[in-house]
């Protein structure tokens, strides 16, 4: 079971992704997280810095598809200005937002790639389909109640995650 939870890659922020690591592993497709991966949870829409980060990836060939779990309404209005694919309520770890996602993006899992910043839900649902799978630190703010329950659980499964991942690389 440790290894569904233990990313590729792991990286401070969306910013500290090693988009050369990804380039060399074939990826074409990234499905990103939104709450807590690209803006706090609170936060309805994304900053200038993510803007001009997800228009980087997509000028160096990157397709991308919003995946969250949250509402249509929160991510039909943080999706405004970035006009990008998106699938809301997708119930990750399930794998068929992933599947619809790499559908969107005409990508297959050997080319795709799962950024977020949760283990239960981004990095287990992208590691079920054999896709590369990046875990970002959450950003800091508050958070929705049932993501703060999961946190506690999720710190104590981390230390053992995160030691597998660097002996694993």
């Amino acid at each position: 079971m440790l290894s569904r939870l233990t990313p590729k890659h792991y990286a401070e922020s969306v910013f500290q992704v090693d988009v050369k690591l990804l380039q060399a592993k074939q990826i074409q497709g990234l499905i990103i997280d939104i709450d807590n991966t690209l803006v706090e949870w609170d936060k309805k829409y994304a900053s200038d810095a993510v803007k001009a980060w997800l228009q980087k990836l997509q000028e160096i060939g990157f397709s991308i598809c919003l995946v969250s779990n949250n509402t249509e309404d929160r991510v039909v209005v943080f999706n405004e200005a970035l006009k990008l694919p998106a699938i809301h309520r997708a119930r990750k770890p399930r794998r068929d937002p992933f599947r619809k996602a790499m559908k969107i993006m005409g990508t297959t899992p050997e080319t795709t790639a799962v950024i977020g910043d949760q283990l239960f839900t981004d990095v287990l649902g992208g590691n079920r389909l054999g896709l590369f799978t990046v875990l970002v630190v959450p950003l800091e703010g508050r958070e929705f109640w049932w993501t703060t329950l999961v946190r506690k659980v999720e710190r104590h499964v981390l230390k053992a995650v995160l030691e597998n991942y660097h002996s694993n690389k």
